[in-house]
């Protein structure tokens, strides 16, 4: 991991996101990106183009000093940071900065349902993971270690989602933690017996990685929703970091979507890290 992107919007939850982000740098020499989107409203038909031209450098000049006053936190001395200020909103613009600098890691803050409290509103933070190709690691609260030992890998074993596992395997692997890997038994046309997971998994274990080595990492759990068994899991085992695997509107990608979503970063005060395929 060599670059982390951490959007800033000035409230305490995107300075969660950037302490967490000062903590990954001390485990891995990362570069962060201290990235606040300027999102101007429409402009004036009324007024001159040299007018609006004007007014939107003077809100640059604005925020870039805001944003320079916003970075002088302590335990941001001997990190690499690098701000930068965009004139345009989120969503799909920051995954092409994060594509532009080739960024590893979108690093977030949200307090639940409403996302960010001034910048990411409803929906918004479902968004930015739906358009992110790479990894979005969401904080909730405030972070004093990024020691995460426990980490609950929530994948549904299909074939399209080997390629997201094995990146994601890789982009942890510097957290040396312990993986368990969960699929959620549900009970309707998708409700599968105990030999019919057991296959599922030997079979996408075998594809991913060429072995079964991590079948004693492999739990089953039914439960009436996604969201429910991945909650009940990771409190049963005390993880601090939950990852998914998502892949557009399909699978568990819907754990990012609609009420499933809302419920899920509702009632989970823990990280949690997307991987998309």
């Amino acid at each position: 991991m060599k670059k982390i992107i951490v959007p800033i919007d000035f409230s305490k939850y995107s300075e969660y996101a950037l302490k967490t982000a000062a903590l990954l740098s001390k485990k891995s020499d990362v570069v962060i990106y201290a990235l606040h989107m300027l999102d101007m409203q429409e402009v004036n038909l009324s007024q001159s183009l040299e007018y609006n031209q004007e007014k939107t450098m003077f809100f640059l000049k604005l925020a870039e000093k805001r944003f320079k006053e916003f970075l002088q936190k302590d335990y941001l001395k001997n990190v690499k940071i690098v701000p930068i200020v965009k004139h345009f909103k989120v969503f799909s613009e920051l995954n092409s900065v994060a594509k532009e600098i080739k960024a590893d890691l979108i690093v977030m803050g949200s307090h639940g349902a409403n996302g960010f409290k001034e910048f990411f509103m409803g929906s918004n933070t479902e968004k930015v993971i739906r358009y992110s190709d790479v990894p979005v690691l969401v904080i909730k609260n405030e972070l004093s270690d990024v020691n995460f030992i426990d980490i609950v890998i929530a994948t549904d074993f299909s074939d399209e989602s080997i390629e997201a596992f094995q990146k994601m395997l890789a982009s942890l692997m510097f957290l040396n933690a312990r993986k368990h890997l969960l699929y959620v038994n549900l009970p309707n046309e998708k409700f599968k017996t105990t030999p019919e997971m057991d296959t599922l998994a030997h079979h996408f274990l075998m594809k991913a990685e060429g072995n079964t080595d991590r079948l004693i990492n492999v739990n089953f759990v039914s439960a009436k929703s996604v969201e429910e068994g991945i909650l009940n899991f990771s409190n049963a085992v005390g993880a601090d970091l939950i990852t998914l695997i998502t892949h557009g509107r399909k699978g568990l990608s819907h754990i990012f979507s609609g009420s499933i979503s809302e419920d899920l970063s509702n009632h989970s005060t823990l990280p949690i890290i997307t991987f998309k395929i």
